[in-house]
């Protein structure tokens, strides 16, 4: 396995450099661990609009940038750590086998006296609270796994970031994402640094196993920067275009938030856009556009949802639950 070196705090140019390495290093297994300012990550599938408090996104100079996995915004800053790694993965058996994963940082967190665990389908709490996400983006045979570990960040500038729908706010005494977050710097029973840290991380990842640490030749480092500023600072990209409509239909599922955009004329959906925090398999904008021309009854959206592969967009969904979204 190769340890990627990087430095960059640009988070336009670290999202690119997994896209450059996912696609360059061919059969090459990564690991890449990195840091960006302050910055609003959005998820793959989401609406860039709706996940940030845009006015003190602007005050505060916050990057906005989107990701290739899915999942839901996350917010980054210098007390973060994130983690890659790219590996092959042929058979798809390590796909939303997020443990695999994160079993290294639970256990960095036991070797410096601090209880972690896997909780729900993406999370790791301390205590209970979370303060890391993970996501997955698979391309052809070769899989992506990110994550952030909250070691010492600005919690209090991260609620203000972000905008979170009243769904994903537990009800029973739990009155902010404040609440049900923590960092890792406040379980520690001596205080520690983020790069003592990091390194404790690196040394668990490798477990004394030979690697090789490398940094990128300047022609490399050009291709990243170019990917960065035609992609990954585009506003297409972090925001894109979203349609006028007249429905918005919602719903909270064990497997992700969805909410769809619908423009309805004369009966038929015109035009359709599928927004969530869920993982998905191929681009859902390929599900959407299916659904348009289709004559806005449930029965017309079940029919059209019976020839398409609706596990190839959507992994965990069941067909009727999604028809029950759409029509009711």
């Amino acid at each position: 396995m190769l340890e990627i070196i990087n430095q960059e705090t640009d988070p336009f140019y670290n999202l690119a450099l997994e896209e450059y390495c996912l696609d360059l290093f061919n059969d090459q297994e990564i690991l890449i661990l990195w840091q960006n300012v302050p910055t609003v990550v959005i998820g793959r599938n989401q609406n860039t609009i709706e996940e940030i408090n845009a006015p003190y996104v602007q005050e505060k100079n916050i990057k906005v940038v989107r990701r290739l996995s899915g999942g839901g915004a996350v917010y980054h800053d210098l007390g973060n750590l994130n983690f890659t790694f790219i590996i092959n993965d042929v058979s798809g058996a390590k796909r939303y086998d997020f443990t695999h994963f994160t079993r290294p940082v639970i256990e960095t967190l036991a070797r410096i006296g601090v209880k972690a665990e896997d909780n729900g389908r993406n999370d790791i709490t301390i205590a209970g609270k979370k303060f890391s996400g993970n996501a997955q983006y698979r391309k052809k045979a070769r899989l992506l796994h990110h994550g952030t570990l909250l070691f010492a960040s600005d919690l209090e500038q991260m609620v203000q970031a972000l905008n979170v729908e009243p769904e994903k706010i537990l009800s029973k005494g739990v009155k902010s994402v404040r609440s049900r977050v923590t960092n890792i710097a406040e379980h520690l029973h001596e205080p520690m640094d983020i790069m003592t840290f990091r390194q404790i991380l690196t040394e668990t990842i490798f477990a004394g196993q030979e690697h090789e640490k490398y940094f990128l030749e300047n022609n490399e480092t050009e291709a990243v920067r170019l990917l960065r500023d035609e992609k990954y600072k585009t506003w297409e990209f972090v925001y894109g275009a979203s349609p006028p409509c007249n429905l918005i239909k919602k719903a909270q599922f064990d497997w992700g938030n969805v909410k769809v955009h619908l423009n309805v004329k004369k009966g038929l959906i015109e035009n359709c856009m599928i927004y969530g925090d869920f993982f998905a398999g191929d681009d859902v904008a390929e599900l959407a556009s299916q659904l348009c021309g289709v004559k806005y009854q449930e029965d017309c959206i079940r029919e059209r949802l019976e020839i398409v592969d609706l596990k190839r967009y959507l992994p965990q969904a069941e067909r009727e639950e999604i028809v029950k979204l759409l029509s009711q």
